[in-house]
């Protein structure tokens, strides 16, 4: 190893500065530089002026858009203001559109029953009707049925009676009798006298109804006994002979008369 030699080093050290001299000011020495402050000057006043311009033009930005948003947000609240009243109003519609609904379906059900009973007693009706019609041409058949052998019936008995006419005055004249009107077509009254032996004018009488298919006493005075009278009409209406009644009418009146 090569010991270092001090000879060889190729450093310079500086060369000391002269002592300055006590007679030359320091400033003087220094490079003169030129800052141009009137034009710093004006370009600041210019950047200023811009600033300014744009600060205010950023702050009348701002104040119109806050006035715009303040007049968004009064519509916005006016509108729900309105939107709120305008549902409001048909909650209220709808809730009386509702009861008008209710209300209107319950009279719907309402005259549905009263239809349906109409309905009823219609049908109700009208089956009543043809009952009764069919009730009705049933009489009315009878009734011409009846009509029909009453008429046959007259016509027997007035053929009978033409032949029995002078027979039959014979009888009154014997039989004491007179014939009288009872007060009804179908009817007559045939009184007695000579009946009581006490008491020759005392009279005697009953009702006989002729209308139907047999003969048939309806009233008497005096009263007789009602087994005696049918059995006295049994055999008349066997024989449809008109002076088999009177002269058992008569033997009957003659016996209660006794008795």
């Amino acid at each position: 190893m090569s010991s270092f030699d001090p000879s060889l080093s190729t450093t310079t050290r500086p060369s000391p500065l002269p002592p300055p001299s006590t007679t030359t000011n320091l400033a003087d020495s220094l490079p003169q530089i030129n800052f141009d402050f009137d034009s710093l000057r004006d370009r600041m006043s210019k950047f200023t002026l811009k600033f300014d311009s744009f600060i205010e033009s950023g702050r009348k930005r701002v104040l119109s858009e806050r006035n715009q948003f303040r007049l968004n947000v009064a519509e916005l609240q006016e509108d729900h203001r309105m939107k709120k009243k305008d549902i409001e109003i048909l909650q209220l519609k709808t809730s009386s559109y509702q009861q008008t609904i209710a209300k209107e379906a319950a009279e719907t059900r309402e005259m549905q029953q009263a239809i349906a009973s109409l309905t009823a007693q219609r049908d109700r009706q009208l089956a009543q009707r043809d009952s009764l019609r069919q009730q009705i041409e049933a009489a009315q058949r009878e009734i011409e049925e009846r009509l029909q052998k009453q008429r046959e019936h007259q016509k027997k008995l007035e053929a009978q009676a033409r032949y029995n006419v002078p027979e039959l005055d014979f009888w009154v004249t014997n039989l004491c009798l007179r014939i009288e009107g009872a007060g009804k077509e179908d009817r007559l009254k045939f009184v007695y006298t000579h009946v009581d032996e006490k008491d020759w004018e005392r009279e005697a009488w009953f009702e006989l109804a002729m209308g139907g298919r047999e003969y048939d006493v309806k009233h008497c005075r005096p009263k007789l006994e009602k087994d005696k009278v049918e059995r006295v009409l049994d055999r008349v209406n066997e024989t449809r002979e008109l002076v088999g009644l009177l002269k058992g009418m008569r033997e009957l009146f003659v016996e209660a008369m006794k008795s």
